[in-house]
């Protein structure tokens, strides 16, 4: 019996569901019930009767399967996997910030810890951020932690004040304009489709930009053959699986998410049979953290 056969079996044994995000290996997601960013994993993850949840992700999409979620058994197959992006926002910040501006909106992007959530108003992922940051009555919006997500979102609502946080997605961050003006040399006929976690200046060079799904989407419905991919790789496996016959690139060499990489099948196979690396948050925590997080899912319908 191979791993994903015997994971497959232990998936009804213990009456558990697999939720993989499109940067895990491939092979991991070949064996998940449910694929997709982390909006549609939000969503998933509050319509799933099953007693478990293995999340293959990383520890704030586990964090926040737990907390939508509380009488269900969340497990990470690898709680090593973070993303370092989430912790780049101090409590103190959020909280100087709010005496600097009475009406302010913390808009928290999901990619952040359970604790920075608690300290927010709303959640956004980066497929619902501009539609929910135009929704909010407040004149001042405080995006955290990632600063190139809230630059993009600025532009789309001029008519708010959107203060900056420093963080960012090392993977996206890395990514400069020359390497995709180098990349569209290469190949001059293929489109450049980014997520708004690359700075300003990739953007601006860009024929499309959107969350990950988005480009998955904008990649399937287009005429064009070629595209060249500002995202994590491990998206890579659902275009071509969904585009058979189109052609992808890459910007550089370094678009891994070395935590998303730390999923592997042993792993999921190993959490499902041991029932180890579970999930816990803290109830007063989960509590805040829920407030925020079933906003981002009223104020996305």
């Amino acid at each position: 019996m191979t791993i994903a056969e015997q994971i497959e079996q232990l998936k009804k044994e213990k009456d558990a569901v697999i939720l993989a995000h499109y940067y895990v290996p491939a092979d991991v997601q070949e064996v998940a019930d449910y694929i997709g960013d982390s909006f549609y994993l939000s969503k998933v993850a509050t319509t799933l009767k099953n007693k478990s949840i293995v999340f293959a992700g990383v520890e704030f999409m586990g964090e926040s399967a737990k907390i939508l979620n509380p009488e269900k058994r969340v497990f990470m197959p690898d709680p090593s996997a973070d993303c370092p992006m989430a912790h780049m926002i101090e409590p103190e910040e959020i909280e100087r910030v709010r005496g600097e501006y009475p009406d302010v909106a913390v808009v928290c992007y999901i990619n952040s810890t359970a604790e920075t959530k608690t300290y927010s108003d709303v959640c956004v992922t980066s497929a619902n951020a501009v539609k929910i940051v135009k929704n909010l009555p407040n004149k001042n919006i405080f995006f955290v932690p990632d600063q190139h997500l809230g630059s993009f979102v600025a532009e789309q609502v001029l008519e708010k004040n959107v203060i900056l946080n420093p963080g960012y997605c090392p993977r996206h961050h890395q990514i400069k304009k020359e390497q995709v003006l180098e990349a569209k040399k290469k190949y001059p006929n293929a489109l450049v489709l980014s997520h708004p976690e690359c700075p300003k200046e990739v953007l601006e060079v860009s024929d499309y930009i959107g969350s990950t799904s988005g480009i998955i989407n904008y990649a399937t419905e287009s005429n064009a053959q070629e595209f060249i991919i500002g995202t994590v790789v491990g998206v890579f496996h659902e275009l071509k699986k969904r585009n058979p016959n189109k052609t992808f690139h890459a910007i550089t060499s370094g678009q891994v998410c070395v935590n998303m990489e730390k999923v592997t099948l042993e792993k999921v196979k190993n959490v499902l049979e041991t029932e180890c690396n579970e999930v816990f948050v803290d109830d007063e925590v989960r509590r805040k953290a829920l407030v925020p997080l079933t906003r981002m899912l009223e104020l996305s319908k």
